[in-house]
């Protein structure tokens, strides 16, 4: 009878522990072992690690959180930012990485990755932040990024995407930045960018744009807009100049054409820096440039401006740079 209450005890511990190692604790070991899974997945698809760097730290001996370029939540350690950036990595994005559920911030920035992206990828549903610029990526830009709803920085500058923008991007409403800078892309700039209305910074330089859409100039929170070394063709489309919290504009080497707007600088009280050079704009120079008061450099070189250098652009107290050579200009 004496030993019927130990039994009684091993049993009733017994089942508690079976309690325990079924929920949270077991969930968590679950988790932890399928992020593991995912990074090291990932590991496996890099070919060349030249500098040693997640080929010595990357073990399992120690916890990822400890991991080179992982970043765990203090509460679930849940892996919620990769930082793969500069590390001159070569290879794959495997489709493991979307099991990486918690993830936050994805940088992959300057390295030698390659190929298409996976479609498994639109599983991270709380991604914020996306920079795989400067690497090898090709195909069209997946249409899948417009699920991630949370995505409020998408850079993919520097790659070898191709195609047009697709439509579903204009679905992030929380984007603020967006840079696909050197890249192949082409066709006309979608008219639902409209739609981006938290959007600051638009950055779409050395592409084959073709045009930009007039709905642009709805944007009220944009300050920097580049859409230089395209193929833009035309007279620019109004919506731009009516862009008033842009402090950056850039359409330098394309092919639009037509007159500067007279009243450029009422539209645009905050700009600072202008960049217009080798189009092929005519016409006189505006006769209000004055007003302009906040510009720092304005480049018009290389086009077919017309008639005097207005006086009063010796009230522009703050320019440190101006560019208007190879035009058809006459002296002050």
């Amino acid at each position: 009878m004496e030993g019927q209450p130990r039994l009684l005890l091993s049993i009733s511990l017994t089942l508690l522990l079976l309690c325990i190692t079924r929920g949270p604790v077991a969930a968590q070991i679950t988790n932890f072992t399928t992020d593991q899974s995912a990074l090291l997945a990932l590991k496996s698809h890099i070919t060349s690690d030249p500098h040693n760097i997640l080929t010595a730290n990357w073990s399992t001996d120690t916890s990822i959180c400890n991991w080179v370029g992982v970043t765990c939540g203090i509460r679930h350690l849940r892996v919620t930012a990769l930082n793969l950036s500069y590390m001159g990595l070569t290879g794959t994005i495997p489709p493991h990485l979307g099991n990486l559920s918690f993830l936050v911030e994805l940088r992959f920035r300057n390295n030698s990755f390659h190929g298409t992206l996976p479609q498994e990828l639109a599983r991270l549903r709380r991604l914020e932040l996306i920079n795989f610029g400067f690497n090898n990526f090709m195909g069209t830009i997946p249409a899948w990024f417009g699920s991630l709803s949370k995505l409020q920085a998408f850079s993919i500058f520097g790659n070898q995407f191709s195609g047009s923008i697709p439509v579903a991007i204009f679905n992030l409403s929380a984007l603020q930045v967006i840079n696909m800078d050197n890249n192949q892309l082409s066709g006309s700039i979608p008219r639902e960018i409209g739609n981006l209305t938290m959007l600051k910074v638009i950055r779409l330089d050395d592409n084959n744009f073709k045009e930009i859409p007039n709905e642009i100039g709805t944007l009220d929170q944009v300050e920097s807009l580049s859409v230089q070394s395209n193929t833009l063709t035309g007279p620019v489309s109004m919506g731009v100049f009516n862009m008033s919290s842009l402090t950056t504009l850039s359409l330098y080497g394309n092919n639009l054409n037509g007159g500067i707007p007279d009243n450029i600088c009422q539209h645009l009280p905050k700009i600072q820096e202008l960049f217009l050079g080798l189009n092929q704009f005519d016409g006189p120079l505006p006769s209000k440039l004055w007003q302009c008061k906040k510009l720092l450099v304005f480049v018009l070189e290389n086009n077919n401006f017309s008639g005097s250098i207005p006086k009063n652009i010796g009230n522009l107290t703050q320019l440190m740079e101006i560019y208007i050579a190879s035009n058809n200009l006459t002296g002050i």
